[in-house]
């Protein structure tokens, strides 16, 4: 099957602490497989990462792991994706899940996620490519973020054109329907590899 699109998910190796978040991640995954879609995530099976891979294959999309050697055992490697690639370094995990995907969207997650979220986000602000970047803002999660996001602008360090960047929102088919329309009908190349 070659996937229509694919869809990169950044989200936490652990579950949270409320079921929502897992609910959330099920109804991202599904969302993936059965619009025809790929899921490229971080290779773990553990968490909201085993949710919405687990979620995505039983919907019938493709999934594509991605994970460095040091996280093998830790995270659980996923060895029901359709692709595992076991990476050297973190850098190279991100510069992957970068170049696999057509659009980012980011779950509930901790510090890795986080990390990933404003990665990307640069990257598309320094101009190193043009995907669609989303925040799914499950029950209340980024609140805070968005806020201290805003109070960032006010306070000159950032401007609306940087936030215009980032898609939000707390209905995960809306989001991601919204991402998918995004998605350039013609691409150009990105230049995600430079950053290995």
């Amino acid at each position: 099957m070659n996937p229509e699109f694919s869809i990169c998910v950044y989200c936490g190796s652990r579950p949270g602490e409320r079921p929502e978040f897992s609910e959330a991640a099920k109804a991202v995954g599904q969302w993936i497989g059965q619009h025809g879609g790929q899921l490229v995530y971080g290779g773990g099976r553990t968490g909201l990462m085993g949710t919405v891979a687990e979620a995505t294959r039983l919907a019938g999309g493709r999934v594509v792991g991605i994970i460095p050697k040091a996280l093998v055992d830790k995270e659980l490697a996923n060895p029901l994706c359709d692709e595992l690639h076991v990476v050297d370094t973190m850098h190279e995990r991100k510069a992957m899940m970068g170049e696999r995907a057509d659009a980012f969207i980011a779950l509930p997650g901790g510090i890795g996620t986080f990390e990933e979220l404003f990665e990307i986000w640069t990257w598309r602000q320094l101009g190193y490519h043009d995907k669609p970047t989303g925040i799914l803002n499950t029950a209340g999660y980024y609140d805070g973020l968005l806020g201290f996001l805003a109070h960032s602008v006010r306070e000159g360090f950032m401007g609306d054109w940087q936030m215009a960047l980032i898609r939000t929102g707390t209905d995960a088919t809306k989001l991601l329907t919204a991402l998918r329309a995004e998605v350039p009908l013609h691409p150009r190349e990105d230049r995600l590899s430079e950053n290995l």
